[in-house]
């Protein structure tokens, strides 16, 4: 399985609950901040969900 680095890109704040909690689920809660998570069909799902929110780059 490969690697994710993804990067919070825009602020949570006014968006919708369920894509704030997704975001605090993976890690991240600050701006600009990263967090390094394995690829999982869990994972995958939860960044396609918050897309517009994150930078994502496999490493």
């Amino acid at each position: 399985m490969s690697t994710l680095k993804i990067t919070l890109k825009k602020s949570c704040a006014g968006r919708l609950e369920k894509h704030k909690k997704t975001a605090e689920a993976l890690g991240l809660r600050k701006i600009r901040q990263s967090v390094t998570l394995t690829e999982t069909p869990q994972i995958t799902g939860m960044v396609r969900k918050i897309s517009y929110l994150v930078d994502v780059e496999k490493i």
